[in-house]
């Protein structure tokens, strides 16, 4: 067995970070992981869903610690993955946008010490 995909869905709260779906063999999809941030790091928790007696109960989970390590690499490798990129992404339209501002406020100061000199002129001329 091969995790063949694993798709990332990045969520913006303290401990839950990403819901994440992972298809083994390119045949079979396991949805809502989730990956926490817990008190010792960042892990994995499986899909589950809440009893009627407020436990919780896990949909589906590995039978072995092998492959759950297998699965918990691949899971975290690729959410660190896509943290890096929308960090570089993020930094690069932060300075994408700076050069905008930059790039637009040395037009306006242009425009506006063009306007200056043309008045200068005007008021020279009788």
């Amino acid at each position: 067995m091969e995790v063949t995909e694993v798709r990332v869905y990045p969520v913006d709260e303290e401990k839950l970070k990403a819901f994440v779906t992972v298809t083994f063999d390119d045949c079979f999809v396991i949805r809502d992981l989730k990956i926490i941030n817990g008190n010792k790091g960042l892990f994995v928790a499986m899909p589950s869903r809440k009893r009627k007696d407020g436990t919780f109960k896990d949909t589906a989970h590995p039978i072995n610690n092998e492959t759950r390590k297998m699965i918990e690499d691949k899971v975290l490798c690729e959410y660190k993955t896509s943290q890096e990129s929308s960090q570089e992404s993020s930094q690069e339209s932060s300075q994408e946008s700076s050069q905008e501002s930059s790039q637009e406020s040395s037009q306006e100061s242009s425009q506006e010490s063009s306007q200056e000199s043309s008045q200068e002129s005007s008021q020279e001329s009788p």
